[in-house]
């Protein structure tokens, strides 16, 4: 099989990496505008991957990953439904809720895959929750609490252009949450602060937030995000629910020192290493839904749930107060 990658930089690098490793591909192709980035892409990963420099020959391909800035996404999609190649398109698909509701319509009217990158929903242990919670094994749920901390902030050039934490950081609780609980979010809560580096209130965010979602059936989730945690990179879920209480993400490798002096020897330090695993079945399952063996479990209409609530919070953390959402 032959796949395309638009976009080499971390991620798109760390996807082409992942997909050159599996038997399937053929042949992988590198975009990137950057020029020379490509060339140097496809030389540290080695066979199969090679460089192209125009997206006419990224669309020759079985199926296009996108790993481009937010705003080159809408076009990079519409190129690809115009020659009917199946998208893997990393979050968001648009940069607002207007334009990403258009782009939906039309991907649907084009019906051509389109999977949405929220690699949580692609992790082994999240995705065994879901099916627990799915199948009535874990009973109904009470409350649901996340916590993701970056273990180091991201560079202050990131800040400026990274949308916002609710948008690019708490936005895969935003999405994994609702999808673990099959129902809609009713009323958000949301608060945040700068506490970490005034380069955040610069940009209009800030480096911590703690959110509450209470859903229609009447069950709650708690979600929390910060930019730095000294001991490692930290992201953890808890389901509480009337048959079972589980947990994702809680094992030797948790930035977490108990205060009798244990602690993990080789903590996380960053998503890709914490997610590697689902990131890579992320791949497989995209030329799984490119080859007809699965359906998209993570398509564009979902998407925009995630991102009406990261509106929410944003509007909710101005006004100081609850905000209603309609389902």
């Amino acid at each position: 099989m032959k796949i395309g990658v638009a976009g080499v930089g971390r991620i798109g690098s760390m996807h082409a990496t992942n997909l050159a490793a599996l038997d399937e591909i053929d042949q992988l192709l590198l975009f990137d505008p950057a020029p020379g980035r490509a060339e140097s892409a496809a030389a540290e990963i080695g066979p199969p991957a090679t460089a192209v420099t125009t997206v006419d020959e990224l669309l020759r391909a079985n199926g296009i990953l996108i790993a481009t800035p937010t705003g080159t996404h809408p076009d990079l999609v519409r190129a690809a439904l115009a020659t009917r190649t199946p998208v893997l398109c990393e979050k968001p698909l648009a940069p607002d809720l207007p334009g990403m509701s258009a782009l939906v319509d039309e991907i649907e009217r084009a019906d051509v895959p389109v999977l949405v990158g929220f690699h949580r929903r692609f992790d082994p242990d999240t995705a065994e929750v879901h099916r627990r919670l799915r199948d009535g094994t874990a009973g109904s749920v009470y409350l649901v609490r996340a916590v993701c901390n970056d273990h180091l902030p991201p560079p202050k050039e990131f800040v400026a252009t990274s949308g916002g934490l609710f948008r690019d950081c708490l936005i895969h609780d935003l999405d994994a949450v609702p999808w673990l609980l099959g129902e809609p979010v009713t009323e958000v809560y949301a608060s945040g602060s700068v506490l970490v580096d005034d380069s955040f209130r610069e940009a209009g965010d800030v480096d911590n937030a703690v959110v509450s979602l209470r859903f229609a059936g009447g069950a709650h989730a708690l979600l929390s995000a910060a930019r730095h945690d000294p001991v490692g990179y930290d992201c953890r879920l808890e389901v509480f629910a009337s048959r079972d209480t589980l947990t994702v993400g809680l094992d030797e490798r948790t930035p977490l020192n108990t205060v009798r002096g244990a602690g993990p020897d080789r903590p996380w330090t960053s998503f890709t290493e914490r997610y590697h695993d689902a990131y890579v079945q992320e791949s497989r399952v995209f030329l799984d839904v490119i080859a007809r063996r699965a359906e998209n479990p993570s398509p564009p209409r979902e998407a925009l749930v995630s991102l009406r609530l990261a509106e929410a919070c944003e509007e909710s953390l101005r006004a100081g107060k609850p905000v209603g959402v309609n389902p």
